[in-house]
């Protein structure tokens, strides 16, 4: 194998190597921001929806990351163990005596473009044009 140059190949592992780690690292921050950025969206979307007989419910929106290798994922939403967050089903969703508010959908939607353009920076950056 001594005539076989490899060099090139060499060179591209080591691009993915790095690529890797921009992403895990630089990726997480994104996440952590967009949930966070959702998180206050919807606090603030439920605040003006929730009115008297839910006011106590936007305080139990939060959110948790989870990081493994190759994977980086945020839940958010009402903690069911905080006052009021068991509403969170029936204000978002609504029932059959009350319209959905969708508070959380709207935050999602709003927090979207934002989380796609740093994810497209991200990928430029990790891996180029």
């Amino acid at each position: 194998m001594s005539g076989i140059d490899l060099s090139e190949l060499e060179a591209l592992t080591a691009s993915i190597a790095a690529s890797t780690a921009i992403v895990q690292r630089e990726g997480a921050a994104i996440v952590k921001r967009g949930a966070q950025n959702i998180k206050t969206d919807w606090r603030a979307n439920a605040a003006a929806t929730a009115g008297a007989h839910a006011r106590l419910y936007p305080a139990s929106i939060s959110y948790d990351v989870t990081e493994a290798p190759g994977v980086i994922e945020a839940e958010i939403g009402p903690d069911k163990a905080k006052l009021q967050g068991p509403l969170g089903n029936l204000l978002e969703f609504g029932s059959a005596n009350s319209p959905p508010h969708n508070d959380g959908g709207r935050a999602l939607g709003e927090e979207e473009p934002r989380f796609q353009a740093q994810v497209d920076a991200l990928r430029l950056r990790a891996l180029g044009p």
